[in-house]
This record gives structure tokens, sequence and C-alpha cells, in this order.
């Protein structure tokens, strides 16, 4: 994306003028300016000053009197599913961003684009054309406060590598899925849509003296390979200027990814040979941190016997060099040609048992939260196709049922005291990260006494910013070893409720809390003898791992709407029996019901 369009330009403008207006601003710019009437073309460096282009020049800068236009220019057969959305207020809660979007269609992808400038940047790709047009119309110069969107479309390569334009069924024949076969739902198959298993991408990281080689004279050698392996191949040459490695995607079925490994392998090979520059080229695969582990095993003893097994030596880089924005691991594998193609079979397939096995943990909370969308979660590879959410629970179209689609939940979580500082970061930069990230508030609370072994985070924000919050907290206390490497990392967090709806939590003799704790795998405990705070409140506390504890709160909150439906239905609050009906249950004999009312502290 270095070619720029630049217009609303005066008919009496020159390259000249152009230029100045360039060097003026520190720009570079490369080659001559293609001038038209009342607009021109350029191209930039790299897709960082192509940015920075447009955040300098696009709407701020005038020429001849008027404000110049700048954005990505994108060939017709380019504007497809890709738009890039500029100009974000960096307070706006991403969740508002999410539902402007789906107003206008499906995302399959929203990435954001790391830029110098206050505002935020966000790469966009729908499931159709249809959809990215009407985002367009909808949201360029929709008014946030003082802001308005800019949204224009980036181009979309894909198109050329597949020989031709996609249309709104991304190039395929109408009523065929990704491997030719009728879609469900389609009149041939006479059967109801079931969402489509999605392929897992295998990613490479590949030295940049090969790409050259990888791709061959006007592309033929990668066609050769995608057409051998039935594949789709993304070389991502443009990304990290300068770097000595470059990453690519593969998106094809297992056979398909180990085929198109493999010739791609040989090719690095023999390039290596002809040239002379190496006498080893390893296998570089790259995975998501969340599946690393499971790929380790307990001691290391999945990783050790796929090294005896295929006769290879395998690595994995460090935890050090992960960052909130780049969570893959590299895992390079040395060996022959042969042994590194079954070594990478049994890798990936451990990653794709580990990435199944989340997404089946995560369509739990698909379920509790109707809407919820796990790819923008970032717990997976930007790349995978995310299974589509469960639609049997959407409650009235609201993104996350009775909740409201903004609808601020408050959840205290207790950390480590040493821990304090890793969440915080230098200056305040990790919490503020995760904050913008999450779409939440993230507040840590000022220590209890001096010797509090443990803090409690306040995390603020709707159902899929808590998710997102509390997953980078629990990730980020592994990353900085405040768990040892087999131990599994579980924290307690609490949840405020009216004292009215304490019994409804706990159930008949127990029976609710139990449940709850059976169906969650979480320790869920509502302490007895509590004193309602201020607001009438007390605390429900939850202790587990990650997945666990989402579910047990999720639980948690569907009780608590019922009860506040209820109260509207009775057009006030609980009754006071209610009332004295649910502590009496609480100061009963109940299983799962702790003797204490302080927080827990390990």
């Amino acid at each position: 994306m270095h070619k720029l369009y630049i217009g609303n330009l005066c008919d009496s403008v020159t390259a000249e003028d152009l230029g100045k207006t360039f060097d003026e601003h520190k720009i570079p710019y490369s080659g001559q300016f293609l001038m038209k009437t009342g607009y021109a073309f350029v191209d930039c460096p790299d897709d960082h000053w192509a940015m920075k282009a447009i955040e300098t020049f696009s709407g701020k800068v005038e020429l001849h009197g008027k404000r110049m236009e700048v954005e990505h220019s994108v060939p017709k057969k380019q504007r497809t599913r890709k738009l890039q959305i500029r100009n974000i207020p960096p307070h706006l809660q991403w969740e508002v961003l999410d539902g402007l979007l789906a107003q206008c269609g499906t995302v399959e992808n929203c990435e954001q684009v790391n830029t110098d400038s206050e505002t935020a940047v966000v790469n966009v790709t729908f499931a159709a054309r249809e959809q990215a047009r009407q985002a367009i119309q909808k949201l360029n110069g929709y008014q946030f406060e003082n802001s308005a969107l800019h949204v224009s479309y980036i181009p979309d390569e894909t198109c050329d590598m597949e020989g031709g334009q996609r249309g709104t069924d991304n190039g395929r024949r109408p009523g065929y899925g990704p491997r030719g076969g009728p879609r469900g739902g389609s009149p041939t198959s006479g059967m109801p849509n079931k969402p489509l298993q999605p392929d897992f991408p295998l990613r490479l990281l590949v030295p940049t003296q090969y790409v050259g080689a990888i791709i061959g004279k006007e592309g033929a050698t990668i066609r050769g390979v995608t057409k051998a392996t039935h594949s789709k191949i993304d070389i991502h040459r443009k990304e990290n200027a300068g770097a000595s490695e470059k990453p690519i995607t593969i998106h094809a079925n297992e056979e398909g990814c180990s085929a198109a490994c493999r010739m791609i392998l040989e090719i690095m090979h023999q390039e290596a040979k002809d040239t002379k520059t190496a006498e080893e080229v390893p296998l570089k695969i790259m995975a998501h941190n969340n599946f690393v582990g499971r790929l380790i095993g307990k001691e290391g003893r999945n990783l050790k016997k796929i090294e005896q097994d295929t006769d290879t030596k395998i690595t994995i880089s460090p935890l050090q060099d992960l960052t909130l924005y780049n969570p893959e691991r590299t895992i390079t594998v040395k060996g022959s040609i042969d042994a590194c193609c079954q070594a990478e079979v049994e890798i990936m397939k451990k990653i794709r048992e580990a990435y199944e096995n989340d997404v089946a943990a995560m369509n739990q909370q698909t379920h509790l939260i109707p809407g919820l969308n796990l790819g923008a979660l970032g717990l997976f590879p930007s790349s995978s196709n995310m299974p589509p959410p469960p639609t049997g629970n959407a409650v009235g179209g609201a993104p996350y049922g009775c909740f409201g689609a903004l609808e601020q939940e408050t959840v205290y979580v207790y950390i480590p005291a040493q821990a304090v500082g890793a969440i915080i970061g230098k200056k305040g930069q990790h919490i503020k990260q995760l904050s913008r990230f999450a779409g939440a508030s993230i507040k840590i609370a000022p220590a209890e006494s001096p010797d509090s072994k443990m803090r409690m985070v306040i995390v603020t924000g709707p159902p899929e910013a808590q998710f997102k919050a509390q997953g980078r907290i629990y990730g980020k206390l592994k990353e900085e070893n405040f768990f040892g490497p087999k131990e599994e990392v579980k924290l307690e967090t609490h949840i405020k409720m009216a004292a009215a709806a304490a019994g409804r939590v706990i159930g008949k003799g127990g029976k609710t809390v139990n449940e709850l704790q059976n169906l969650t795998a979480a320790e869920v405990v509502v302490p007895r003898e509590q004193t309602p705070d201020e607001n009438d409140q007390v605390i429900v506390k939850i202790n587990g791992h990650f997945y666990a504890s989402q579910l047990a709160q999720r639980k948690i909150r569907e009780i608590l709407c019922q009860v506040k439906q209820t109260q509207k239905g009775s057009g006030g609050a609980m009754s006071p029996g209610h009332h004295s009906q649910g502590f009496a249950q609480m100061s009963g004999s109940t299983q799962g019901l702790a003797q204490d009312h302080q927080p827990r502290r390990k």
C-alpha cells in the first residue's frame, strides 16, 4: 500500500508544488508525481511513510486554497472487502466501533495499525464487497464528538493472486464453500445452514533473501506451488520493512499446508545451494503463544518426543520476544528436508488440537454472550478464520442479550502484589495499552496494608471487554513467571450483586451454586454472614483458571439479569420475603459456601 491518491487539487497545481509540499513536511516519495486534472498519484518508500503522508496531509494541508485529500491508491479490481478507518478518537471504546461495523455486515478481521498519530487507525475486512461499500457510505464522515471518521478502500491483493476480481462470495462459484463442495443451505444441499469448519493456516518465517526465489519470475513459482497443493499462499513482503525474515501464511487443509511447506523448503534449500549463501536452512514455524505451552507439553515431553521421532532439533523463541500486539513465537526446526517436514506435521497437529480445544471452550462463552466476536479478542492468530458465533441465543438482536450493548460490568481481580509492576508497565505503558486494547477501564486499587500479598485490579467494561482484559492479565502473569511452568494460572475474582439476589445465586439448599461449580470447574463462593455495603450489595467469589472463571462470571451475570427482569415484571424491587429467604439459604449448611468473608489470600 505504498501508492497514494492525492485529490481535491486545483487545476493549477503542478508536480513541483506537490514535491515542495512533501519536502516541507519531510515526507519522502519515490519517482515522479503522476498529474491528472484535479488529482495526482505518487509512490512512497513503504507503508509507514504512506500512512504518515495520509495523516499529515489529508484534510489538513491547503494547496492553492484547497485542502488536499490523500488516501491509498486502490485499483478498481482491488476495491473489494478491505477498508481502512482513520481518525478514530483514542478514548472510543472498541465495542462502540464493533457495533458500528456490525451494522454494515460481518467483519472477518479487524486489526489496529500502529501509527504516530494521537487517533487510532484500523484495517477492516468484511465478508462481502457490498458490505464494505455500505460501510464506506455509512461511516465515512461519521461524527464522534468533534472527530469525523475517514473510511477508504485499501488494496485487496488476494484478487490478483487468485486471478481476477472477487464477487461477494470471495471469488468462489455461487453455492460452493472453500473446498468446492455445496454449501450447507444451498438449493442443492436440502440441508439447513451449518457453520463451515475453518482451515487453520500454517505460518512460516523465511529469510528475505529467498522470497524472490519462492515467488519466481512474474510469480510463476508461487503459482505452481498453490496449484499443486490446492492452497492460498500470502507472502507478506511489505511487513517489517528491512527485516531479515518475512512471514508466509498458507491457507489449505492439513495435507495442503504440509505439501506447500515442503515445496517452499525445497525451493529455499536449492536457492541456498545455488547462491552458496547458507549451509543450513532451518524450517521456522510461527505459532500463537496460547498454543505453545501445549505443544511443549508437561516437562517438555511432547517436544522431546517429536524431536526423537523425526530426528530433528527444535527450539522455541523466548517469551521475552512477545509483545501485546505480536503474540506469536517462532518454532525453529533443524534437520533434513524430510525430517523437518515430518516435524511440521507433528507440530501442527498439536497446535491445531490446542486451537480446536480453545475454540470449543470459547464457544461456551458465545452461548452465554451472544454476539461475542472471538476474532476480536486477540487470543487467536489474526490470520485464522474464526467460526461464527452461535445464533440460537440471540435476544432481540442485542449484541450481549439481556445485558444491553454497552452494559458496564465491574469485576475485581486479585493478583500477586509483586505482579503489579508488570501489569502497569514502564511509565504506565502496559496498562494503558491493555485498557485501550480491551476497551475497558483498568485500575489498581491501593494495598490494604503494607504486608498485603495480593492486590485488587478493578476492571470496568462490557462483557467482551471483560473477557479481553482479564485474558491479558492471566496471560501476563504466566509470561512474567509469577506462576511456575507446571502451574496453571488461577486467580480469585469478585463480583458485587444486590443482597436480595444472593439467594438466587445460591439456590435452594445450595443447588444452584453447586451446579455452577460442576458446570464451570471454578470454585464459586458466597461468603456467609456478609454485611451488605452502602449500596446494599454483597460479593460472590470466583476462583479458577481463565475459562472456568469467565464461564462462571457469565452464568452469574445471567442469573442476575433474570433477577432484574423479574423485578421489572413485578414493578419494583424484590419483596422482603425474598430477601430474607436468600440470607436464610446462605446461613444454611451448604456445600461450596465459605465460612469467612474476607478475600482469600494465597
